[in-house]
């Protein structure tokens, strides 16, 4: 695995949500991309405080993100190890100042996540999580003074935190929820007690990792970069992310940068 502190995505990730907090208090000017998403200064902000600090800190590392996606294929094609980046995670909800966006990063290998960070501005929550070594969660996070990786790790709580119950926890998106998606939970219901959790942004795969949503079913389209950080938080914590078509592992950096549908699983 290449050589990244989780401590430097941290303070580059915790950077970037000031960046978006700071546009976040004023009134929130909205542009529209060319595929009808919306966009705004905070992303932008938080776009080019994420580049300045992972090309200060891992030069060597190319960087694929949500505002720099135009990058061709036949370019990054043959990259082993890339981070791969959503400034903003969650623009509609930050456009309806509902606190659930975030700042995604993670750590691509060999078409893999293997690291990933996601930052809860409005909530001051880091969640984190590295192959080998488990996923965490940091709630205060600018609050509290981390000088080495170590530090970090140790004043953090290891997810999952809540063990399996009764009744089946499954959260689905706030802003994009599917008529499969809800036939995904009648069909559990048919046999167990639902519960059904609404969420905004990657903190899906947060409530997923943390054990207080048993699935999250994604029936819609999302990009790659709305789920490296996500998917490498869940796997290290044991769960899983799976493609529908074929129950595979999901994996990156394909030619269309568009996802197919998934299903995220917590430790089982």
């Amino acid at each position: 695995m290449a050589d990244v502190s989780l401590k430097t995505l941290l303070d580059i990730s915790m950077e970037a949500g000031r960046e978006i907090l700071d546009v976040y208090q004023q009134d929130i000017s909205v542009e529209t991309k060319s595929d009808d998403s919306p966009l705004t200064e905070a992303d932008q902000r938080s776009h080019q405080t994420i580049m300045r600090g992972l090309q200060d800190a891992y030069e060597s590392i190319p960087v694929l993100s949500e505002e720099g996606r135009d990058i061709p294929y036949a370019n990054r094609k043959d990259w082993t190890v890339f981070f791969l980046v959503d400034p903003l995670d969650g623009t509609k909800e930050f456009i309806k100042k509902n606190g659930e966006f975030t700042v995604n990063i993670a750590l691509i290998e060999d078409g893999y996540p293997v690291m990933g960070v996601i930052y809860s501005p409005a909530l001051d929550t880091f969640y984190f999580g590295r192959d080998g070594l488990g996923a965490f969660k940091l709630e205060n996070a600018s609050r509290i003074k981390v000088t080495e990786e170590g530090a970090l790790i140790k004043q953090s709580v290891r997810l999952p935190i809540v063990e399996s119950g009764d009744v089946v926890h499954v959260v689905a998106s706030r802003s994009h929820m599917s008529e499969e998606t809800e036939a995904f939970i009648n069909d559990i219901r048919k046999n167990q007690e639902v519960d059904v959790v609404s969420a905004g942004s990657s903190l899906k795969f947060c409530l997923v990792a943390e054990g207080k949503a048993d699935y999250y079913p994604r029936f819609a389209p999302t990009m790659e970069w709305d789920t490296g950080a996500g998917q490498a938080i869940v796997e290290a914590a044991g769960g899983k992310v799976l493609r529908y078509e074929d129950n595979e592992r999901f994996y990156y950096n394909r030619e269309d940068l568009k996802n197919g549908w998934f299903l995220v699983k917590r430790l089982e």
